[in-house]
């Protein structure tokens, strides 16, 4: 009963920090569930996935991603008015994808890039609008995070790089809408495609379903949207680390770890860009992309490691206060 009890406290104060979004994460996690259970009852193949694993995907996305700007906003010291009311927008137009996608899956349908009627191609517009409104809301909305100065530098840092790249994983969506030269040579009512060198649909990784057989824009579209819980969840779990991590522990080198990791991760997102642009699987690197992905990983250890094992110059460490002198007995 006290746990119960404790657990609505909670629900009602993560509630209060924005009730729009909050209320579509809870949705999305009963669409979870719903999706999850699909997976196991339906037996459907959509392009030669499970029918209820795109649901399923974008449900867990979105509640990731509306419980991470519910936080942000309710953390904003300025435009608050502006950034709740571009929070809702953002919530109303997630909920129209969330819904289609679904009505899609639940019909044995494709969602995405579907004009083959009437109806299937007002569909995909309604998408494509909804998408692009919650894309400049998101954009205004990630300008104000800029205005937050958390107490750990790191934290700060992390969270104004989680918004930029955030922004780029999404723009990676647009590349995907442009009509593939075989649906220019050959219409079927399909227009555009997350695959590249190969039709969509083919094998791929299991439940994610990234091709294994080309590129995929859909990688870096993922990679780069999460980079909004990443990046700060790192800064946490180093601030957590404390002198386990920076030995001895220095917010300047916890600020320098947060932008190791975000230079690191926006390269990584441009990178499979690329690689998915260049026709290559997630799981098949090659040629230059073999070789800077090789050289990005080996900067990034090489950096941390040095940043952590390195001793910070006194002038950075932390003020301490010096020791009080031993007590001792007046003479009698």
């Amino acid at each position: 009963m006290r746990v119960a009890v404790v657990s609505v406290a909670a629900w009602r104060r993560a509630h209060a920090w924005h009730p729009p979004l909050m209320t579509v994460a809870a949705l999305m996690g009963v669409c979870a569930l719903v999706s999850a259970v699909g997976l196991v009852v339906d037996p459907r193949e959509i392009l030669g996935a499970p029918a209820w694993a795109k649901p399923l995907k974008f449900s867990l996305s979105i509640l990731f991603y509306t419980l991470t700007w519910a936080w942000l906003i309710a953390h904003l010291p300025r435009w608050r008015s502006l950034t709740r009311a571009l929070g809702t927008v953002i919530a109303v137009t997630l909920v129209v994808e969330q819904v289609l996608i679904v009505w899609a899956a639940a019909t044995g349908t494709t969602s995405h890039f579907n004009v083959s009627n009437g109806l299937h191609a007002t569909v995909w517009a309604v998408m494509a609008v909804s998408i692009t409104v919650m894309y400049l809301a998101t954009f205004v909305t990630s300008a104000a995070v800029f205005l937050v100065r958390f107490e750990d530098p790191a934290l700060t840092l992390a969270l104004r790089a989680g918004v930029l790249v955030a922004l780029v994983g999404i723009g990676v969506a647009f590349l995907m809408t442009a009509p593939t030269p075989a649906q220019l040579s050959a219409p079927t009512g399909i227009i555009g495609a997350h695959a590249v060198g190969v039709p969509d649909g083919g094998p791929g990784l299991p439940l994610l379903g990234w091709s294994t057989n080309g590129g995929d824009f859909r990688v870096a579209h993922f990679v780069g949207i999460h980079a909004l819980q990443v990046l700060p969840l790192l800064a946490l779990l180093t601030r957590a680390a404390g002198r386990r991590v920076t030995r001895p522990d220095s917010p300047t080198t916890r600020r320098h770890l947060s932008l190791t990791a975000a230079v690191v991760y926006a390269a990584a997102t441009v990178l499979l860009t690329v690689q998915a642009w260049r026709g290559q699987s997630v799981v098949h690197p090659a040629g230059v992309v073999l070789v800077l992905g090789c050289g990005l990983a080996l900067a990034a250890v090489v950096t941390t490691t040095v940043l952590v094992v390195r001793r910070p110059h006194p002038a950075l460490l932390p003020a301490t206060r010096p020791a009080r002198p031993a007590a001792t007995s007046r003479p009698t």
